[in-house]
């Protein structure tokens, strides 16, 4: 079986847990330090707080905001956490739709719900919602492709939107030369073993404001003040902690970034060309306004008739392990209880039913791809009409 995904980990990845593990200091030590100056320092940001999911960096940066207003724009097509941290928070996530290229929210679509708010158009459970209900926007740079965030935050701007990054997938991607995760008031990035750097779990918030970077260090930490003493609490807080082995997995991952970068983008550059000639397949898309694409999953666009479950079935029958992604958040059991239905977010919907995530590691090699693009042509041949 050729694999969804696969971590990147070298002799030097080892030895430096291995040395956390000799040294007894498991927990709140110098490795946890360094690798969030790594990250700032990476990202050019001030603050980088490291946690143990990129799921409890998005939740920290929205509760140490303390935003009034109830309810969060969020696009739909993401992973499931980029929603449900409103909801730890008791707000309610109102769902964007996509543009079909890039599979992100484009501002286009982000004014459009803004400006029927505005006019009192949009209704949440039988009531008008008002621009001061909106506490923020949501903003995910999907499988590691930037947003068009010049547009975005002109639009931002325009309704004094506060704009949370989830960059969980966009480590190292840049637009325009900026990198992914230092658009909004906060970034978040998330470290799962699929991800382009790994701490086997793990996530990280980056930041210029002191106010998040303080509260967010104490939330992480079971409320303690900035003094750390051990029983003292001085609010609300978790059990977020990264922990030393993790963070000494993720400074030896971050001191060759670029170098996984880079070999990922080979692997990106070799599918693309394999599969120009396959009927029906439309590879991923790269704006121009992206400087560098870092990429987090490679997911393929199938023509609108193609069996998509039927063709994901065949191919993980046949040795080739594939997966739908995303299925829509507003479809999940869990937000249709609360009261969604399909037809709202038409894009969404469509796209969902149609993508498909194949094989793709850093070290992945030529064969291997190749065996990926045979099977998905014959998968596509044999069962997907």
């Amino acid at each position: 079986m050729i694999p969804l995904s696969g971590p990147f980990i070298e002799k030097d990845d080892i030895d430096n847990v291995l040395a956390v593990l000799r040294s007894k200091r498991l927990s709140i030590g110098p490795f946890v330090e360094e690798f969030e100056k790594k990250i700032a320092d990476y990202t050019g940001l001030k603050y980088a707080v490291a946690v143990n999911s990129g799921t409890s960096a998005l939740h920290l940066i929205l509760k140490s905001l303390n935003l009034p207003g109830k309810f969060m724009l969020v696009p739909s097509f993401t992973f499931i956490a980029s929603a449900n941290v409103a909801l730890f928070e008791d707000k309610i996530p109102l769902f964007l739709d996509i543009e079909d290229r890039t599979f992100n929210t484009p501002p286009e679509i982000l004014k459009e719900i803004l400006k029927k708010i505005e006019r009192g158009e949009y209704e949440y459970d039988g009531n008008k919602v008002q621009l001061e209900d909106i506490c923020c926007f949501m903003a995910v740079d999907i499988f590691g492709h930037p947003l068009d965030w010049n547009g975005i935050l002109e639009v931002a701007n325009e309704y004094k939107l506060v704009v949370i990054e989830d960059s969980c997938e966009a480590l190292g991607s840049e637009y325009k030369g900026r990198k992914a995760g230092t658009f909004g008031v906060a970034g978040a990035f998330a470290f799962y073993p699929n991800k382009q750097i790994t701490t086997g779990e793990g996530g990280i918030i980056v930041t210029n404001d002191d106010k998040i970077a303080t509260l967010s260090r104490s939330m992480r930490n079971q409320g303690r003040g900035e003094g750390g003493e051990w029983l003292l609490h001085v609010r609300v807080g978790y059990n977020y902690r990264l922990d030393e082995m993790s963070a000494a997995l993720g400074v030896s991952q971050m001191e060759k970034i670029d170098r996984i970068i880079d070999m990922r983008n080979e692997v990106a550059s070799r599918y693309s060309k394999l599969l120009k000639d396959v009927d029906g397949v439309r590879p991923p898309i790269v704006e121009d306004y992206v400087t560098n694409m870092s990429w987090f999953v490679y997911v393929v666009l199938l023509d609108d008739g193609i069996n998509r479950d039927a063709v994901m079935k065949y191919m993980n029958e046949n040795g080739v392990q594939v997966r739908d992604y995303f299925k829509p958040v507003h479809l999940q059991p869990l937000y249709k209880e609360m009261g969604h239905r399909e037809g709202g977010l038409p894009v969404t919907e469509n796209i969902s039913k149609r993508t498909l995530a194949i094989p793709f590691y850093t070290d992945m090699n030529f064969e291997d791809q190749k065996k990926v693009v045979d099977t998905l042509k014959e998968a596509i041949e044999k069962v997907g009409f």
